[in-house]
């Protein structure tokens, strides 16, 4: 007859996962916010610079991209415009769902690394 014995670490486990969280959000947001760039509409180059994250932190598990100038929005949702310099509108949405596998895989690939 063989005896195994096990020990449950299941709170300290939870809790290393709990404190990755931060830092997988903003590593996903960090690519994300480097595809948008490429992705966004090109003149001078101050749409492209305002990017910004937002990071996530123990107490605020969300991480947010964003763009920092008074024509962001705009450039972002007039699709008649035209962009010559290249990019052009949905510079944020577009990478946001079209690598979104890309973007849940970075998340999890982080995570992963507490087990």
């Amino acid at each position: 007859m063989m005896r195994v014995t096990a020990e449950w670490n299941g709170d300290e486990v939870i809790a290393e996962l709990n404190g990755a969280i931060p830092d997988a959000l903003n590593y996903a947001a960090e690519l994300l916010r480097g595809w948008a760039v490429e992705a966004a509409p090109i003149r001078d180059g101050p749409l492209r610079a305002s990017a910004q994250v937002t990071p996530a932190s123990g107490g605020n598990e969300i991480a947010h991209v964003s763009f920092d100038t008074v024509y962001a929005w705009r450039q972002h949702e007039e699709l008649s415009w035209n962009h010559p310099g290249g990019g052009g509108a949905k510079y944020l949405e577009g990478p946001l769902l079209s690598r979104n596998d890309e973007l849940l895989e970075a998340i999890a690939s982080r995570l992963r690394r507490v087990f």
